[in-house]
């Protein structure tokens, strides 16, 4: 059982020691790593870490998704609260450690509007309900272990982050943004993306089961699924 709370724990590290480090690679540079950078930063490291780790935990490495999976029925109540310490607890190592590397960087890759706190709050729900909605369709019941979980998973984190960042920042997980903020002590819209991702999480489980029902109701007489016609 503790392979998977360490799995959760390093591939939460991983997500925010390279994405919010290439935000700071990119401030200290002078824009060298730019934007797009970032954004392939981050979702290349969720596909690595989702065939790396998959098998071992289900790669949530979000509390948004664990919560979500516990919503689907996909995922037991008792590991919430060892997976959500696990992946906290990644994100503030991470932070900690690029604090130590770049002292003099203030903000640490903290997810901030750039506009007010409720675009940016609106902006996550949605981005999360895409994120969570494709997870739902790609994982094999809470378990991201497929040929294509991690390509399908880490573009929607790459596409999302590209249009999205300027704008909220694209966290779409409570733990992405819980560790910088804290560390960095830049906590006065952490509100936000902590429970704007849990919102958008649940709204995707809720359309996902309205799709799945449906999807059992078109089958043919011989169950085989067909095409609405």
């Amino acid at each position: 059982m503790m392979r998977k709370y360490l799995a959760e724990m390093i591939g939460t590290f991983a997500i925010v020691f390279c994405g919010t480090g290439a935000i700071i690679v990119n401030q200290e540079s002078g824009g060298v790593i730019t934007h797009a950078g970032i954004a392939v930063t981050f979702g290349l490291i969720v596909a690595a870490m989702i065939y790396t780790l998959g098998e071992i935990s289900g790669a949530h490495f979000n509390p948004a998704v664990t919560f979500g999976f516990w919503l689907a029925r996909l995922f037991p109540a008792k590991e919430i609260v060892p997976y959500v310490f696990s992946q906290i607890t990644g994100a503030f190592l991470a932070s900690f450690i690029l604090q130590l590397l770049f002292p003099a960087n203030q903000l640490l890759g903290t997810t901030l509007p750039s506009g007010s706190g409720w675009q940016a709050g609106i902006m996550e729900i949605i981005l999360t309900f895409f994120l969570m909605l494709t997870i739902l369709h790609v994982a094999k019941g809470s378990n991201e272990q497929g040929m294509f979980a991690g390509l399908a998973i880490g573009s929607v984190v790459l596409l999302e982050a590209m249009f999205a960042g300027p704008v909220s920042g694209a966290s779409m997980n409570p733990a992405r943004s819980v560790g910088p903020a804290f560390v960095s002590g830049h906590t006065h819209y952490l509100w936000v993306y902590v429970l704007a991702p849990i919102v958008g999480s649940v709204i995707a489980v809720f359309t996902w089961r309205i799709l799945k029902e449906n999807s059992f109701h078109e089958k043919s007489p011989d169950g085989v699924s067909g095409l609405k016609k």
